[in-house]
């Protein structure tokens, strides 16, 4: 049996690092979809963006930090089916960044070592790729 056709939304995330070898997730806000789950931050990559793009701009609106694209190195990707889409998701990983994340967008931040992301609940699409980043840091 095949799957019925969806669209696929693109979206990039990003792991950001701190000095500790900790890694920010964002708790999706009240009212968003797949609200109290915690993810890697990022967002929709929009008509005429790369994810690299992508991320410089949501990482500057959603918690007020910077970084360059130099910065940004792909490690993986995520690939889920929805209800309604299918979920295509690079995930990069970011160690050089200036600012101090700040909640913008009213979700909550945490610093989490790899090996304690588990204990958080996160989308399904998000979820596997904490192996990637144990193995890593």
């Amino acid at each position: 049996m095949t799957e019925a056709v969806k669209p696929i939304l693109l979206v990039a995330a990003c792991a950001l690092v701190d000095a500790d070898g900790r890694v920010l997730l964002a708790q999706r806000p009240e009212g968003k979809a797949l609200a109290g789950l915690w993810e890697f931050p990022g967002g929709k990559v929009e008509p005429g963006e790369t994810p690299e793009m992508t991320l410089i701009r949501e990482l500057q609106e959603e918690i007020g930090v910077e970084t360059k694209m130099a910065c940004l190195a792909p490690l993986t990707f995520a690939s889920h089916s929805y209800d309604s889409f299918h979920l295509l998701m690079p995930l990069f990983v970011c160690r050089r960044f200036w600012g101090t994340p700040q909640p913008r967008e009213g979700q909550g931040l945490k610093w989490v070592r790899p090996r304690d992301m588990r204990d958080y609940p996160m989308p399904p699409a998000d979820a596997p790729l904490i192996p990637f980043l144990i193995d890593l840091l």
